[in-house]
């Protein structure tokens, strides 16, 4: 029977690292939520949509053939027959992403889409909602935090990294910002799910958290 691990947090809270370390530890696949959500809003921009505009993103996510499969171990999908990777990161779509992502209907398109994810085989999906939303039964549940100003340091390199001309300061408040629209948007927002194991990885290196969601899971 597949199982589907659900790990939530805050941005820079190391979920996409801690995820594809337990998905390889077990050998399940990796799902990254927010990839969609940054599908939808790339589609948006590139195609001219307002991103303010609720009834306009909508129509361009409707019109879109979208289209799941798994690759080397991740979940992924194509956009009109275009499989976005690099363009998700880019600068534009991290900055419009958290408008999309709180339009309902665009929340509901993404749960769906999320939850057919499971005929691939047993899931660590990570993200904002799943274990509150998208799989709120499974037993599996973790919730990674961290200092804000820890958040802001990890992203602020994990950019300078990829070549990203940012400020330290900028990225902590554009962290803060995105900070208060998950934890106070109307439609699921960012809390820790009922049963979730939380797990403060401020001074805990990558390999510690990893360990500590695979024990726990095999437990």
């Amino acid at each position: 029977m597949n199982k589907t691990i659900a790990i939530d947090g805050p941005s820079a809270s190391g979920k996409s690292s801690v995820s594809k370390g337990v998905a390889a530890a077990l050998g399940f696949i990796y799902v990254d939520s927010g990839a969609l959500y940054r599908g939808i809003t790339w589609q948006a921009l590139r195609k001219g949509v307002d991103v303010h505009d609720a009834a306009a993103v909508i129509a361009c996510m409707e019109n879109t053939d979208w289209d799941f499969f798994v690759q080397d171990g991740a979940a992924t999908f194509s956009v009109d027959g275009n499989v976005p990777v690099q363009e998700l990161r880019k600068k534009d779509v991290r900055e419009n992403v958290s408008f999309v992502a709180v339009i309902p209907e665009v929340r509901t398109f993404v749960v769906d889409s999320l939850r057919a994810l499971e005929h691939f085989g047993s899931l660590v999906m990570e993200g904002r909602d799943i274990g509150t939303k998208v799989f709120p039964d499974s037993p599996y549940k973790f919730y990674l935090d961290a200092d804000p100003e820890e958040r802001a340091m990890r992203r602020y390199r994990e950019l300078v990294a990829a070549g990203e001309n940012e400020k330290a300061e900028e990225v902590m408040e554009s962290l803060k910002k995105r900070d208060k629209i998950d934890s106070t948007r109307k439609t699921d927002p960012l809390t820790v799910a009922p049963g979730a194991q939380v797990i403060d990885s401020t001074s805990m290196t990558l390999d510690d958290v990893i360990q500590t969601v695979v024990d726990a899971v095999k437990e």
